[in-house]
């Protein structure tokens, strides 16, 4: 069983998510297993020059993007045991930073459809290809719209992992034909498009075979619309195809035994002598008083509002007032920068506060630590919380996607549980966690069992591995349940062309595309009502004679709808006179012709 990874990122190599963490550990894993893997990565300018150093030429040649004509060049490295190719474009890739340029559709785009066609030149045919993230969202649809035309492709298969869905590369419709290269048929019936735009992920779900995400919590928690992100229906119409499946930790990088980053090394065995040794050496390192009897709090994140840093800010002032020391490693939004700062101009001797992120201070901070904080809104997986228990620093946590699936709460009383949660998102409820935290900690016996309890925690890849691995084969050994996809092409044998336009017309009622055709015919009717209003406005006010039953019959039948009798009364000696349905209470249209006396006569 071959099965090839693509992904925007993977460590060593380039790095700016956990999604890096996954592509560096998993491939590695399975092939532990006994899956014969690989990994496909763009060649960013950004690589250290010692890989780059070390790659070797495997292709040249050229993808057709749309009308365009783009050189791809294939490069290789093999790193624990790993194939990695390296995707090369330099106008696509050689740039200062991986992401947020206005044309990364067009970029990834490029990549996915490099990606298919770079296979038959590498030596390595995959029977799964395993995509990341919305980046990787067209290779499924290139694949089973396109390349499945070649035998060569024929067989393949296609997981999707979703790592975040809050990212899904929203772009607007114009894309279709003229960057992607796509029929506007898969943007109509809806393969392609949620809520009017082209949506890279909805694609990567829709066209895979199976679609996974990294934890099972998280996986029941994105069906419902507080962490659907626009896309909890279709998620839900995808539960036939969707697990969760928690990621892990690779115990190699995050290891207090053999980390070169920390002073003092340290086990389960000596952890309660040597990591009061890390704690004074990070805060001598950091500027704060020496001492090991003070509890130290972290904080290693982006400092943004999904981390929960709206909680935080609200009673730092009151954390401050326990005997404890603050650390806080990581940059993001402004706000929260600056009142961090502004914490720690105000508590020198307890906080301090480093805007910025270093690999070698975050394993320090991870060694010095007490208590590590991870108050997320919304958490897909989280991998800090897995280090900091590895790292025998108790996680303080909301019980919330990972979090939720790693952390259990520590009772007391019967010794269970490897950290402290706490359900609702309440700033309060996480100060009285950290309390109670800190409750513990004074008493040696308590805080030994629960530390000796997070180092135990088994958050390896072992596990996570060995799911993949039983996927991939239920996969392959077994026909695909039904499942939301492509409608099929009008061209295709056996079905009648009268057949699809109706299953085509029934998606397209249902996407936000039907939804414009609708308003557009309500818009359309009600100018016709506003018209014939007008008309009727315009008739003259009073007639005599004859004329008069000429005009108030002629008024009526053309304010009154098509095949509809009338409603109103019937006047005396007067054959009946259709009315117009003009709304509840209207009187007989023809009443605005009547004369003053006829008026004064109904009265």
């Amino acid at each position: 069983m071959k099965v090839l990874f693509v992904a925007s990122e993977a460590a060593p190599f380039i790095k700016t998510g956990g999604l890096a963490d996954v592509m560096g550990a998993l491939p590695k894993e399975l092939r532990k297993q006994g899956v014969e893997t690989a990994l496909v990565i763009p060649k960013y300018a950004g690589i250290a020059g010692a890989y780059q150093a070390q790659m070797e030429t495997v292709y040249t040649g050229t993808v057709d993007l749309s009308w365009r004509n783009q050189y791809m060049g294939v490069e290789k490295v093999v790193l624990d045991g790993v194939p990695v190719f390296f995707l090369d474009n330099e106008y696509y890739f050689k740039r200062d930073g991986l992401y947020g340029y206005y044309d990364d559709a067009e970029r990834f785009a490029f990549f996915s459809k490099a990606v298919l066609a770079m296979l038959p030149h590498i030596g390595f045919k995959p029977d799964i290809i395993h995509t990341n993230d919305w980046h990787t969202g067209l290779v499924g649809v290139y694949l089973k719209e396109d390349f499945m035309k070649d035998p060569f492709y024929k067989d393949m298969k296609n997981v999707f992992t979703i790592h975040n869905l809050k990212y899904q590369g929203i772009y607007g419709r114009d894309i279709v034909e003229d960057v992607l290269g796509l029929s506007m048929r898969l943007y109509y019936n809806g393969n392609i498009e949620n809520g009017g735009c082209v949506n890279f992920l909805k694609a990567g779900m829709c066209y895979a075979d199976y679609v996974t995400t990294v934890s099972r919590t998280y996986a029941e928690e994105i069906r419902y619309p507080y962490f659907g992100e626009g896309l909890d229906d279709y998620v839900r119409l995808c539960s036939g195809k969707l697990k969760g499946i928690l990621n892990g930790m690779d115990a190699s990088a995050y290891n207090p035994e053999t980390d070169p980053y920390i002073p003092y090394p340290y086990d389960d065995t000596d952890v309660f002598s040597r990591k009061p040794l890390n704690k004074e050496a990070l805060q001598k390192e950091l500027g704060l008083p020496v001492n090991r009897k003070v509890p130290v709090i972290a904080l290693i994140s982006r400092l943004v509002e999904a981390k929960g840093l709206d909680l935080l800010t609200f009673i730092m002032d009151e954390m401050m007032q326990e005997y404890v020391q603050f650390v806080v490693v990581g940059t993001g939004d402004r706000q929260y920068e600056q009142a961090l700062q502004e914490l720690a101009a105000r508590y020198p001797d307890k906080v301090s506060v480093q805007i910025l992120f270093s690999e070698a201070l975050a394993h320090k901070v991870y060694a010095g630590a007490d208590l590590f904080l991870m108050p997320s809104r919304y958490e897909a997986c989280g991998l800090s919380q897995m280090i900091a228990m590895k790292y025998g620093t108790v996680p303080v946590v909301r019980e919330v996607g990972g979090l939720k699936d790693t952390v259990a709460n520590f009772e007391r009383y019967v010794g269970t549980g490897n950290g402290l949660t706490f359900p609702n998102y309440n700033a309060h409820e996480l100060l009285f966690t950290v309390k109670r935290g800190l409750s513990y900690f004074e008493e040696e016996s308590v805080w030994e069992k629960l530390v000796l309890n997070a180092m135990h925690s088994d958050n390896g890849w072992e596990k996570p591995a060995e799911a993949y691995r039983d996927l991939y084969r239920q996969l392959l050994e077994a026909a695909p349940a039904a499942e939301p996809g492509p409608v099929p092409d009008p061209g295709r044998p056996g079905e009648s062309l009268d057949t699809v336009t109706e299953a085509v017309q029934q998606v397209i009622e249902k996407t936000a595309f039907g939804e414009s055709v609708r308003a557009e015919a309500r818009k359309e009717a009600a100018g016709a009502d506003k018209a014939a209003a007008e008309a009727k406005a315009a008739a003259p006010a009073a007639e005599t004679g004859p004329a008069k039953k000429r005009t108030r019959r002629t008024a009526a039948k053309k304010a009154a709808a098509p095949g509809k009798e009338a409603a109103g009364k019937k006047p005396a000696g007067k054959k009946p006179a259709k009315k117009g349905s003009t709304g509840k209470g209207t009187a007989n249209p023809a009443k605005a012709a009547r004369t003053p006396r006829a008026k004064k006569t109904d009265k």
